[in-house]
């Protein structure tokens, strides 16, 4: 109750000054608890030499691991268990300790303290099973790394936890509101609560939100997202997501914009996601995911399963060289995180993507296959329930020792979510 009355005061006091500055801080701005933001020194102009010392350290320590922990990082994993782990699942976690853990609301549906007991079991685990040592110049002991603990929490219909437990409201509703009261005032509304429920996940264990939906409202996604989106207006679409990971980061949370570059059609975990449009088009839908990389606040970000012809004729956007590696790194400038969504859902099949072809026409892969696909392809981290942890784990160490998965693309990826992991304090250091 404490934690939350004093969240509440700081949170007014921001709300009041960035409505009479007209605009929100910026996360550099943010107390020394956050994430530290890569924002502040893009807006100054000068490189940062931390910055550049750190993506070089997360380097070293990327090549230092062996395949077992090299296929490890790159996963980022649903578990089991409320409370506690089962022992298949810590058994799991010793052969594979993941990268990054996902909790849903079947893991959540309980008190706090079970949630954090949950969360730091397997922490401790995943970091003891990291191994850790000398980096390779000799400067830096570590004992492990330890994992991304992540969450949907969009807020509105997309809350996993308990009614009353880091509420927020649906991102549709700032939308209402700024057309009420005026953008400013609905941007900083979405940074003062973005931050106060940061705090609170924060304080369970997690540190990383997949979350804010940074896809603008259209015809084609409001089926499925509705007031998930912060509406029509692509400028706004943009400044309340990026308002939505300032407070985030000032609480100490990653964020991982979703669902790059778009969706379709119904709910893809039922049917599939097609994006028509010529380049043209699909760069106007991706106006906000644009903006925010230009912007230095994604850090990481959710691909799509969506299929994309004028982009490419053959993989969804989560399997897609051209996309990934080709549109999101070179094109767009994208240096962070790029997290596959789940390919268990139903629009992952649909692996031809041809405007002229019918849905799913494309051959079925299995998880494991896919993952091995996706990571080929660009994707840094792959997510898997946890029937297929140790069928994905494995089919990235067989790729990686038949050459059908180069080790130096895994590395590139290691490195990115080790960096992230760096600028986080979670490197388990002596």
């Amino acid at each position: 109750m404490r934690l939350f009355a004093a969240a509440l005061i700081i949170a007014v006091v921001l709300v009041l000054f960035s409505v009479c500055s007209g605009k929100s801080k910026t996360a550099d701005e943010a107390d020394r608890g956050g994430v530290r933001s890569a924002l502040g020194d893009a807006e100054a102009g000068a490189p940062d030499a931390a910055f550049a010392a750190e993506r070089k350290r997360a380097a070293r320590i990327a090549a230092s691991l062996d395949d077992r922990l090299l296929a490890a990082q790159v996963t980022l994993c649903g578990i089991d268990g409320r409370g506690s782990l089962q022992p298949d699942m810590r058994g799991l976690l010793e052969e594979c300790p993941a990268g990054g853990i996902i909790l849903f609301r079947y893991n959540l549906d309980t008190d706090n303290e079970s949630i954090r007991s949950l969360i730091q079991e397997c922490a401790d685990l995943i970091a003891s099973e990291s191994l850790g040592g000398v980096e390779p110049e000799g400067e830096t002991a570590w004992r492990g790394i330890l994992p991304f603990v992540a969450v949907d929490h969009e807020g509105g219909s997309v809350n996993r936890f308990k009614s009353g437990v880091a509420d927020l409201p649906p991102a549709g509703g700032y939308w209402e509101l700024a057309q009420q009261e005026g953008r400013d005032r609905a941007v900083a509304r979405i940074e003062a609560d973005s931050f106060i429920s940061g705090l609170a996940i924060k304080d369970m264990g997690f540190n990383l939100n997949l979350a804010p939906v940074a896809e603008r409202l259209n015809d084609g996604n409001r089926d499925f997202l509705d007031d998930r989106l912060y509406g029509p207006d692509t400028v706004f679409t943009a400044e309340a997501a990026a308002a939505f990971i300032r407070g985030m980061e000032r609480a100490g949370i990653l964020c991982a914009i979703k669902h790059f570059p778009g969706s379709a059609g119904p709910d893809p975990h039922r049917f599939p996601s097609i994006l028509r449009g010529d380049r043209a088009a699909l760069d106007e839908l991706t106006a906000p995911f644009a903006a925010l990389i230009r912007g230095g606040q994604a850090r990481a970000l959710v691909a799509a399963h969506s299929a994309i012809p004028a982009r490419d004729l053959e993989r969804i956007a989560s399997l897609s060289a051209p996309v990934m590696d080709g549109w999101l790194r070179n094109e767009l400038g994208f240096e962070g995180i790029i997290i596959s969504d789940d390919f268990s859902m139903a629009a992952a099949g649909t692996f031809t993507a041809a405007a002229d072809k019918a849905a799913g026409a494309g051959p079925p892969l299995s998880t494991e296959a896919a993952a091995v696909l996706s990571l080929a392809a660009g994707a840094d981290m792959v997510l898997v329930w946890p029937p297929d942890i140790r069928r994905t784990h494995r089919a990235i160490r067989a790729a990686l020792s038949e050459g059908a998965l180069s080790r130096e693309r895994l590395r590139e990826a290691a490195a990115r979510i080790i960096f992230e992991k760096i600028r986080m304090g979670l490197l388990d250091e002596q």
